[in-house]
């Protein structure tokens, strides 16, 4: 995982666009397949859990009945069969489809111990924070529905389990965002010789997974800011990983941005996060 695709400029060659975007089309695919599946048959399973409960209290109940008393699945499990579902498509995709080569690895531990790295993670964590605050900000002041889609599922996750929410805020979904937004999608056109329309592409897919147009109930025109401040942000993420060569820095600016949004969250009820 902290790794970095060989820039093809100094590699000697690379693979052609013609072969790399309908690669990276599969890993779209096969990513949202992976994480709609494993989504899919863990509602079903709680479902299926929470029928056999309601059947073994007896008493005679139709299908309304029944629809009404089956409820909606707790707010932790929804966040662990989150971080199952797009972690566990992370690591699929990453072991089946882009592991790190020896070399890479080597390469991509060389650059965590240089200062720069880490000065670089530093300033993308801030300004992605800064940058979604911003145009938050101006979005509001022009009369848009900014509430990210995530934020009711997050307060109420930090309300009943603070640690494990903050935990995963923070850290297990930025490690498992960088793995598959940038390692994967992004390395790939990267290392293909196409890093700026790597970094636009994986920055549009990044931003859908956030906000999806159509089932996020907002207006056409919220949910096209929500997509650009999440696109915005992922770009940020791509670069300072294609600057300093280690995936680690965007798993790095991605923890501090969510970790300030988080503190800001809890401390005047709404963020970016």
């Amino acid at each position: 995982m902290t790794t970095s695709p060989n820039d093809p400029v100094h590699a000697g060659g690379s693979a052609s666009l013609r072969a790399a975007l309908p690669a990276f089309a599969l890993d779209v695919v096969l990513a949202v397949a992976l994480s709609f599946s494993v989504m899919m048959l863990g509602v079903f399973a709680w479902s299926a859990w929470r029928g056999i409960q309601l059947a073994q209290r007896g008493g005679d109940l139709d299908v309304q009945q029944m629809q009404a008393q089956l409820g909606t699945p707790p707010v932790l499990f929804l966040i662990v069969l989150t971080l199952v579902s797009t972690g566990g498509a992370a690591l699929v995709l990453y072991f089946w489809r882009r592991r790190a080569t020896p070399v890479e690895r080597s390469a991509s531990w060389a650059a965590t111990r240089r200062f720069r790295t880490w000065g670089l993670v530093t300033l993308a964590g801030v300004t992605t924070f800064l940058l979604s605050t911003l145009m938050t900000g101006l979005g509001r002041a022009l009369g848009l529905d900014l509430t990210p889609s995530n934020l009711t599922l997050i307060e109420a996750g930090f309300a009943r389990y603070p640690v494990f929410l903050a935990l995963f805020a923070v850290v297990l979904a930025p490690l498992y965002e960088e793995l598959l937004f940038r390692r994967v999608l992004f390395g790939r056109l990267w290392e293909a010789g196409w890093p700026l329309l790597g970094l636009l592409l994986s920055s549009v897919v990044f931003a859908l997974v956030h906000e999806m147009p159509g089932l996020n109930g907002k207006p056409v025109a919220s949910t096209l800011f929500l997509l650009a401040v999440y696109a915005a942000m992922g770009a940020v993420f791509a670069a300072v990983y294609r600057a300093t060569g280690t995936l680690w820095a965007p798993i790095g600016a991605h923890i501090l941005n969510n970790a300030l949004a988080l503190a800001v969250l809890q401390v005047y009820g709404g963020a970016q996060a």
